[in-house]
């Protein structure tokens, strides 16, 4: 959580929390191809959902809508209860509080690492540089690469590359962290390293969507499981529920798939 979460935190009219990412009837097609289908999940402050499934199913899709890089055909996304495709809204206001890291780094070549860390709370949040590069450095202190921070990305492992990544996303004071497919690029010896850094955020209380096909991660860091299949949720509940007793056969063929 960022440091004015307690003053801005949302309540429904009854006083409770209100969840930090809401989908609500969602349903987004590409062209003729009904990519989400009636697609309704609620994942709450400080809470780590995964989402689980074959491919094309339409797990990076539904991450990409929680920032509108997609936009929904029907229904609503809300963020901290408020309605993101609203004509009105701020989108760029919008993605300060949604942290995105992708499959691929999409670092810039040309800066170091602090410097592709400190880029955008400069030019968007208007920190002095001398308040961005402080916080830059803790940021890569914490991912484990204080000391590459004038490396470039080409000096860079992948796994480091991937961690540059979500230091950069940090950096932002995000609400919410989305994670799509972040380790599915690197070698095996690297994903240890990526992972270890997200588990730590998930042990400091960040709320988390994580896309992986990670099984081992999902059981030991999520607080739920989300499995969809062709656009819909078919299943969800907590990892120990989901992976030794799952309700539903589709759940069971995944399973027996991925093990």
């Amino acid at each position: 959580m960022t440091a004015n979460d307690q003053e801005d935190r949302q309540v429904s009219a009854d006083g409770f929390d209100l969840p930090e990412v809401e989908f609500e009837k969602v349903n987004k097609y590409f062209g003729e191809n009904h990519v989400l289908r009636d697609v309704d999940l609620a994942v709450q402050d400080r809470e780590v959902v995964v989402i689980v499934g074959p491919s094309g199913s339409g797990k990076s899709t539904l991450l990409r809508c929680v920032n509108r890089l997609e936009e929904i055909q029907s229904g609503e996304v809300r963020i901290g209860g408020e309605a993101i495709s609203a004509p009105d809204v701020d989108v760029n206001r919008l993605r300060q509080r949604v942290g995105m890291v992708f499959q691929h780094f999409n670092l810039f070549p040309h800066k170091t690492a602090l410097e592709n860390v400190t880029l955008a709370p400069v030019q968007v949040r208007g920190l002095s540089k001398s308040e961005a590069r402080e916080r830059g450095l803790d940021l890569l202190e914490e991912v484990g690469l204080g000391e590459q921070a004038d490396s470039f990305p080409a000096e860079l492992s992948g796994g480091q590359k991937q961690r540059v990544a979500i230091a950069r996303a940090l950096a932002m004071e995000p609400d919410v962290m989305l994670f799509d497919e972040v380790t599915s690029a690197l070698d095996p010896e690297l994903v240890g390293e990526v992972l270890a850094v997200m588990r730590g955020l998930a042990e400091e209380g960040m709320t988390m969507l994580v896309v992986t096909h990670e099984m081992g991660f999902a059981r030991e860091v999520g607080d739920r499981i989300v499995l969809m299949s062709e656009g819909e949720i078919v299943e969800t509940g907590p990892p120990v529920d989901f992976f030794d007793n799952p309700k539903t056969d589709r759940a069971r063929q995944f399973l027996e798939r991925v093990h």
